[in-house]
C-alpha cells in the first residue's frame, strides 16, 4: 500500500471519526434541551393531565381510570412531564436532526431551514389539536360501547394516557407531510410534477398510514384520518411548487 492510500485511508477514518463526534454533540445538546425543558414543565403536568382525561370526564357510568401500583400516580407525573418537556423542545431537536442529516446544506438551504422550524411546530400542533378534538372523541364512544353489555370498563391511567399521547403524538408527526414535502421541493431532491404523478402510490400508503395511526377497527375513525391525510398531500404538492427553486435566465438557482 502506497503513502496515498494510506493518507486516503486515514481521511476516511479522521471523517467517520468526525461525524460521530458531531453526532454525539448533538444527541447531548438534545438531550439537555429536553432536560431543560422536562425540569420546566413539571409544574403544568398536572394541568396536562387535566387537559388529557378531559375526553373521559363525564363518562364515569361508562369507565373509571384507575392506578394498580403504588407509585402509578408518580410514575405518571413524570412521564407527562417528560412529554411537554419533548413537546416544547421539539423545533430544537427537529434542527438539531436536520443539520446533522444534512451537513452540507449551502446557504440557500440553510435560509429554507429558518421556515422549516416554525413551519414543523405549527403543522405539529394543527395535527395534535386535530388529534384531540376531533378523533379522540368518537374513538372514545366506539371503546366506551364496545361489548358494554357484557364488560365494565376499568382502564388504568397509564394505558389511558399511552393511548391519547399516542394518537396526539403520530397524528401530530403526519400532519407535517406538506413541510417535509416542500422542503424537499425546495432542495431540488423531488418536484410537486413528480409527486402529482405518484398520487395513486400515495393514497395506498396514506389508506396504510391511516390503518397505523387509527386506534379503533371501526370506519368512521380511519375515514377521519384519511381525508385530512389526503388533503395535506396536495397540499404538500401546492407547497412544494411554491417552494421550488426558481431558475434565472442563465440557469443557475435563484436564492430564497
Amino acid at each position: 500500500m502506497d503513502d496515498r492510500s494510506l493518507l486516503e485511508g486515514e481521511g476516511r477514518v479522521m471523517t467517520l471519526l468526525g461525524h460521530m463526534g458531531e453526532l454525539k454533540d448533538r444527541l447531548i445538546r438534545i438531550a439537555m434541551a429536553l432536560v431543560v425543558c422536562s425540569a420546566a414543565t413539571m409544574a403544568f403536568a398536572t394541568r396536562v393531565l387535566e387537559w388529557l382525561i378531559v375526553p373521559v370526564a363525564g363518562h364515569e357510568d361508562k369507565v373509571k381510570l384507575i392506578a394498580t401500583t403504588p407509585s402509578a400516580a408518580f410514575g405518571m407525573y413524570v412521564k407527562l412531564a417528560l412529554f411537554s418537556g419533548a413537546v416544547l423542545a421539539m423545533p430544537f431537536i427537529v434542527y438539531q436532526v436536520l443539520r446533522f442529516v444534512l451537513p452540507g446544506l449551502t446557504g440557500r438551504e440553510k435560509r429554507a431551514l429558518l421556515w422549516v422550524i416554525p413551519g414543523a411546530t405549527f403543522f405539529f400542533l394543527g395535527g395534535a389539536a386535530f388529534a384531540y378534538w376531533v378523533m379522540i372523541p368518537p374513538s372514545l364512544s366506539f371503546l366506551f360501547g364496545f361489548w358494554s353489555e357484557f364488560i365494565d370498563q376499568m382502564w388504568t391511567i397509564e394505558e389511558y394516557l399511552a393511548f391519547v399521547t399516542g394518537l396526539v403524538f403520530w397524528v401530530g408527526v403526519s400532519f407535517e407531510t406538506p413541510l417535509i414535502m416542500a422542503f424537499l421541493s425546495r432542495l431540488g431532491v423531488v418536484t410537486a410534477q413528480q409527486m402529482l404523478a405518484v398520487t395513486k402510490y400515495a393514497i395506498v400508503g396514506i389508506a396504510v398510514l391511516a390503518a397505523f395511526i387509527t386506534p379503533t377497527p371501526d370506519w368512521l375513525n380511519m375515514t377521519l384520518v384519511m381525508v385530512p391525510l389526503f388533503a395535506l398531500y396536495f397540499l404538500g404538492i401546492l407547497l412544494a411548487w411554491l417552494a421550488r427553486p426558481r431558475v434565472a435566465p442563465t440557469g443557475v438557482p435563484v436564492g430564497m
